[in-house]
């Protein structure tokens, strides 16, 4: 069909040297037509029927912009929180539809928040997951965090038996602090290509740990959180040695732990080793999703946003999975 156009668009230029303008602009025409039937690419999918509402919040360790989504079935009642951390370059419109999470959130009443990194506080907008000040619970980022969920729960009915975190790449990395950090405020995290907790404390570090991965010795002990993680086999950008790292920080001081390893992948999706560890009462304690071929990217994602493949599993909604799976007792 281009081939065709391009045979017209020529014919009309012919026609227009040689004076024949009537013919040539019936050629441009016939050209117009035969664009206007061409495949378009694909539009945009509709945004979701709920309100997606920007916000402030203004905290002792900082203030942050957030963007909130409050699904239409909205009236009042106590919904499940999910705070999502978008990657370096990416900002909060970007991240959620990369990650279609408002759609999800629309059919499973969930409220999500994307919180926005400044400018100021990093000039790529990455969390500063590998700095000493926001590694530690009332401090800095981590605290900023928490205090976003607080001004939620104060304005919106909020299920506190059902806070969660994810993110991607520094998000990731930002998420699983906040699960070591505040592990009482959020019930389970998703890490889509990040890092662990305190595998760095300065930006050389974390350089290092994204090419080469963690120094295992070095990682301080977890304190034994519900977590999913999702890595790309062939992630350039942060070694996938990462995610096995941040299930053993996850699993913390469980005894008894045991491994169950699937294959996964039919169709056009990518094959997938998933590992779940149950502990000793059979329960679910954690989840890694290793996608072969998957680059640095959120697997299943939506293709018209950043950093994203849709070929792969859909990490959102297996992280909402995993996460609404969790005993609200524990």
């Amino acid at each position: 069909m281009m081939r065709e156009f391009g045979k017209i668009l020529r014919k009309a230029a012919q026609l227009t040297q040689s004076g024949n303008f009537k013919e040539a602009s019936s050629a441009l025409m016939e050209g117009l037509g035969t664009a206007t039937s061409m495949p378009r690419t694909r539009e945009r999918p509709a945004a979701p029927p709920g309100r997606f509402l920007w916000r402030d919040h203004d905290g002792p360790t900082g203030t942050r912009r957030y963007k909130l989504y409050v699904p239409a079935g909205y009236r009042g009642q106590e919904m499940p929180l999910l705070l999502m951390l978008h990657g370096c370059t990416q900002a909060p419109d970007d991240f959620a539809e990369g990650t279609r999470m408002n759609h999800l959130a629309e059919d499973l009443q969930i409220l999500v928040a994307y919180p926005a990194q400044a400018g100021a506080a990093n000039p790529q907008r990455c969390w500063n997951w590998f700095r000493k000040e926001d590694q530690a619970q009332g401090s800095g980022e981590p605290a900023i965090m928490a205090g976003i969920v607080e001004d939620i729960m104060r304005d919106y009915g909020v299920d506190r038996r059902r806070i969660f975190a994810a993110g991607h790449s520094a998000g990731g990395a930002a998420a699983m602090v906040l699960g070591q950090t505040y592990p009482s405020l959020f019930a389970a995290v998703g890490v889509n290509a990040g890092l662990p907790f305190k595998s760095a404390t300065n930006a050389a570090q974390a350089l290092s740990v994204m090419r080469e991965g963690p120094s295992l010795a070095n990682l301080p002990p977890g304190v034994g959180h519900p977590t999913i993680v999702f890595h790309g086999a062939v992630d350039k950008t942060v070694n996938p040695a990462n995610a096995r790292a941040i299930i053993a920080q996850a699993l913390g001081p469980n005894p008894g732990v045991r491994a169950v390893v699937d294959e996964l992948g039919t169709g056009t999706r990518r094959p997938v080793e998933r590992t779940r560890y149950l502990d000793s009462a059979g329960r679910l304690r954690a989840e890694l999703w290793l996608v072969e071929g998957l680059g640095h990217a959120w697997s299943g994602g939506e293709t018209l946003a950043s950093h994203t493949d849709p070929r792969g599993p859909d990490a959102s909604r297996e992280m909402l999975r995993f996460f609404l799976e969790q005993p609200t007792d524990s």
